[in-house]
C-alpha cells in the first residue's frame, strides 16, 4: 500500500507540472496572443483553434459522454432504479440548458448596457454584407484577430471560454478521481499515461481559446494555474473516498459527470465548430484539422 500511494503522489505531480508546462505555451508566448499579424499568422492561429475543435469534439463524444453514460447506468442498476424515463439524458440535457440559460441571460444584460452600435453585429443581418462582417470599410484587420471583436463575440466570448474552463476543470476532478480509487499500481500508470497525454492537449488547447478570447493575461494564467490543479484533488479526494467508503459518493459523481457532459456538448457544437466553420478562408483545410484534432484523441482512447 506504501508503494501505491507513492505512485498516485507521482502521478499527482507529474499531472500538475505537465498541465502548467503546457498550458502557458499559447498563454505566454507572444506569437499567439499578436492579434496584428500576417494573414499567415491568422490563418495558423485558425487551423490551431480548429485542431482544438477536433480535440474537444473528440473529448466530448468518446470521452465524457461515454463515461458518464456508463456510470450513471451502472449506479441506476446498484440501486434497483428502473424507470421508462430517459434519466441519463435528461441530466445531460439539464447541464446544456444550464449553460444556455446563464448565457442568455449574460448576453441579455450585456445588450441592455451598450449602445446600438455594439449590440446591431451580435444579431445577424444581411446589412452588414454576411454574417462575419462589420460593416465598416476598416474591418478586414479585425476579421481575423485574436479579439473576435462584435461579431464573434458569441463565438470566442470570455463567458463561453469561462464555461469551458468550469467544465473541463469539473472533468478533470474526475479524471484524478479515476486515478485516486485505482487499488493497483500498474493500473494507475495506465490511467496516469493516458491522461497525461490527453490532458497536455486539453490544457494546450484550452489555453488556445482563452487567448483568442481575449482574457486578461492574468486571468489566462489564474485560468490554467488552477485547471492544473484540478486533477491532482481529484487524485487527492479519491485516495481520501477509497478510505472513507461513502455510499452516495458515486452517485454524486455520475449526476455531477452528467451536467459536465451536457455543458460540453453546448460548448463543443455551439461555441468552438461553429465558429471556425462558419467563418470564411480555406475551409478544407479547417475540416482537416477538426479531423487531425479528432483523430489524435481518438488514437489516445485506446491508452485507457
Amino acid at each position: 500500500m506504501e508503494f501505491l500511494l507513492q505512485v498516485k503522489v507521482g502521478a499527482l505531480i507529474g499531472l500538475l507540472l505537465l498541465t502548467l508546462l503546457f498550458g502557458f505555451i499559447p498563454a505566454r508566448v507572444k506569437w499567439f496572443r499578436d492579434t496584428n499579424g500576417t494573414d499567415t499568422h491568422r490563418t495558423v492561429l485558425s487551423l490551431i483553434s480548429c485542431f482544438a475543435g477536433g480535440v474537444f469534439l473528440a473529448a466530448c463524444l468518446l470521452d465524457i459522454i461515454p463515461d458518464y453514460l456508463s456510470d450513471i447506468n451502472a449506479e441506476l442498476d446498484a440501486r434497483s432504479v428502473e424507470t421508462t424515463f430517459p434519466l441519463p439524458e435528461f441530466i445531460m440535457a439539464a447541464g446544456f440548458f444550464m449553460v444556455l440559460i446563464l448565457e442568455r441571460i449574460v448576453l441579455n444584460c450585456r445588450e441592455m448596457r451598450v449602445a446600438q452600435e455594439e449590440r446591431a453585429p451580435l444579431i445577424p443581418d444581411n446589412r452588414n454584407g454576411h454574417g462575419h462582417g462589420h460593416g465598416h470599410g476598416a474591418s478586414p484587420d479585425l476579421e481575423g484577430s485574436g479579439h473576435h471583436v462584435h461579431v464573434d463575440f458569441q463565438a470566442h466570448s470570455p463567458f463561453r471560454s469561462f464555461m469551458l474552463f468550469l467544465t473541463l476543470s469539473l472533468h478533470s476532478v474526475f479524471e484524478g478521481l479515476a486515478i485516486g480509487l485505482q487499488s493497483t499500481d500498474s493500473k494507475v500508470l495506465e490511467i496516469c499515461i493516458a491522461i497525461l497525454v490527453h490532458k497536455s492537449i486539453i490544457v494546450f488547447s484550452l489555453s488556445v481559446k482563452l487567448v483568442q478570447s481575449a482574457v486578461r493575461p492574468l486571468w489566462v494564467a489564474a485560468y490554467i494555474g488552477v485547471f492544473a490543479m484540478m486533477s491532482p484533488i481529484g487524485i487527492g479526494v479519491g485516495i481520501s473516498v477509497m478510505a472513507a467508503r461513502l455510499a452516495a459518493g458515486t452517485l454524486i459523481q455520475a449526476v455531477l459527470e452528467g451536467l459536465a457532459a451536457g455543458t460540453f456538448i453546448y460548448i463543443t457544437f455551439l461555441e468552438i465548430l461553429p465558429h471556425e466553420l462558419n467563418s470564411p478562408g480555406k475551409q478544407l483545410l479547417k475540416v482537416l484539422f477538426i479531423l487531425l484534432g479528432f483523430s489524435i484523441m481518438a488514437a489516445l482512447t485506446f491508452l485507457d
